[in-house]
């Protein structure tokens, strides 16, 4: 068999399908990722080989860019090129892929892709990337780290030079700042949530986890897929990052006055701390009211919700700055407010090339919104908690203090800002907020 028609390998195939989707569709990688595994049949090895080779270029390109540009004769690339050409780097210089292997798997990639013509085009700029390691091209295609480390880590970091300034703003310094981003780009865990009344944490160690530190209903799974767990295909456990656990624990924990029996998540799409916080309402006697805007993503809350006790929960499909209840009605309310997601930078690989500064403006204005809403929801008395999955001060501490600044009725009793770096979770953003008589 000629080397022309040699078959294209099938993990590969299958990550250059998922930048493709990423690319000209705006799909997200870790909802599109399943739906192409399954078309190309791939499963166990096959299936993380993909996984990685698709997360890690989509992740890495800030820094595959500018070498594969370094290699190049003329600056312009096709799109479908480009794709195969991050495949290509990230196996040589972040993957243990032998350089021939990675080279030549590409160059068929491209062939079966693109067609001939820029095949030698891509064995060329692979070769010359490949004579070359990781350090070496950080040296020679990033800004001085003495001179300017933020333009320095936004490179060897493959983060926007924006998102680099705006966390160095949230930690304060630039200590830690490194080690945040090196913690987005690492794979994170597959964390499992067990709903208090319907899993134990038992069971779900059982099928192969260990117990997270912080949550008391967390387990992380040292392998396989979640989905094959009875506990999680049933709804009694679900997928659930530790961070997201300990923003639905805040709210369920906070100290209130008076009666507890009414609970509102005001933005519950996709459901995982809806269904966390439904569980423990049954345990407690109380209800829970789950309102999404859109309604494909209320049909989700519904389908997490599925285990919980009938009775107990009630999915609304209501736009959250227009609300259907009458005001002062609850006693415990969770705002996880839409936001820039640069806290969950780990599952998302594409977000951070997504997002621009001037998305903050109307992100901010609705964070603001959303959070009033929830203060003439919640009783005199009761408690909200307003979170984020984005450290970023102007979407955190800042839309806390605006409000409170307005707001005679309402005082800040907690405040939980989480870090990948720090405790291996997203950078969940929670503040606790008491309305007082």
């Amino acid at each position: 068999m000629s080397e022309r028609r040699r078959p294209v390998d099938r993990p590969r195939r299958a990550a250059l399908d998922v930048l493709t989707a990423v690319r000209a569709d705006g799909a997200y990688a870790n909802l599109v990722l399943p739906q192409v595994l399954r078309k190309h049949r791939l499963e166990g090895r096959d299936a993380g080989l993909a996984t990685e080779l698709a997360s890690g270029a989509i992740r890495m390109q800030g820094l595959y860019d500018p070498v594969i540009d370094a290699c190049l004769t003329k600056p312009r690339l096709q799109p479908e090129v480009r794709d195969v050409l991050r495949l290509g780097a990230h196996q040589l210089l972040s993957m243990r892929v032998p350089d021939h292997a990675a080279i030549s798997t590409s160059v068929d990639l491209v062939r079966a892709s693109v067609g001939q013509g820029p095949a030698g085009l891509v064995n060329a700029v692979l070769r010359a990337i490949s004579r070359r390691g990781v350090q070496d091209w950080i040296d020679d295609v990033a800004p001085g780290r003495a001179s300017d480390l933020h333009g320095h880590l936004a490179v060897a970091q493959s983060h926007p030079r924006w998102v680099v300034d705006a966390l160095a703003d949230a930690l304060g310094a630039d200590d830690e700042l490194e080690d945040l981003l090196a913690a987005d780009n690492a794979a994170p865990r597959v964390t499992l949530v067990a709903r208090p009344g319907l899993a134990s944490v038992a069971e779900l160690e059982a099928a192969g986890g260990s117990r997270t530190p912080r949550s008391p209903h967390g387990v992380v799974l040292t392998g396989g897929d979640p989905g094959s767990v009875p506990a999680v295909a049933e709804g009694r456990a679900g997928v659930q990052d530790e961070g997201s656990q300990l923003v639905a624990l805040a709210l369920a924990d906070a100290v209130l006055e008076g009666r507890d029996e009414t609970w509102l998540d005001l933005c519950a799409g996709p459901g995982g701390k809806a269904a966390l916080l439904a569980a423990i309402a049954a345990q407690r006697g109380a209800t829970l009211v789950a309102n999404e805007r859109q309604p494909h993503r209320a049909a989700l809350v519904a389908s997490a919700l599925r285990a919980v006790p009938a009775g107990v929960a009630h999915v609304l499909a209501g736009d959250g700055m227009r609300p259907a209840w009458v005001p002062g009605v609850f006693d415990r309310v969770l705002v996880d407010a839409a936001c820039t997601g640069l806290g969950a930078l780990r599952r998302r690989p594409e977000a951070r090339w997504r997002r621009a500064p001037g998305d903050l403006g109307q992100l901010v204005a609705l964070q603001q919104v959303l959070l009033d809403v929830a203060l003439e929801s919640v009783r005199p008395g009761g408690v909200v908690v307003y979170a984020t999955c984005s450290p970023l001060l102007a979407e955190t501490t800042e839309v806390v203090q605006a409000v409170l600044a307005r707001r005679a009725d309402t005082v800040e009793v907690d405040r939980l800002q989480l870090w990948p770096h720090r405790d291996g979770t997203d950078a969940m953003f929670a503040a606790t907020l008491r309305r007082e008589g």
